[in-house]
């Protein structure tokens, strides 16, 4: 596993924290975070803060279950996963592919 991949990891584990700063500090302060079909794509921390707020803050518990992932030779890492969301005492999932672009161990695209 590539160290981008092993950053991803670290990331997707912190989102069963449902700790914001945590999750934020993975970021650099330019980020975009397309949340495929949610438009507009987030550019910037501010924007993307607002939305995983969003997230983190309807859901009882959070989990990312990554089936699979690679690293591509350029550091770019992909992964299958089921995000689910725990919402009024039950289980919210769904099926996403995840696209992680880094630059100097920060999320610089997602």
């Amino acid at each position: 596993m590539g160290r981008n991949a092993e950053i991803i990891d670290r990331f997707i584990a912190a989102w069963s924290k449902k700790d914001v700063e945590l999750i934020m500090s993975f970021f650099t302060p330019d980020a975009v975070y397309i949340n495929v079909p949610i438009e507009p794509p987030n550019v910037g921390a501010e924007m993307i803060r607002k939305t995983i707020e969003g997230f983190i803050g309807m859901a009882e518990a959070v989990e990312f279950r990554v089936h699979h992932q690679g690293e591509s030779p350029t550091g770019t890492v992909l992964n299958e996963r089921t995000d689910r969301f725990k919402i009024g005492g039950r289980w919210v999932e769904a099926g996403v592919m995840g696209v992680f672009e880094l630059e100097d161990g920060k999320i610089k695209a997602w």
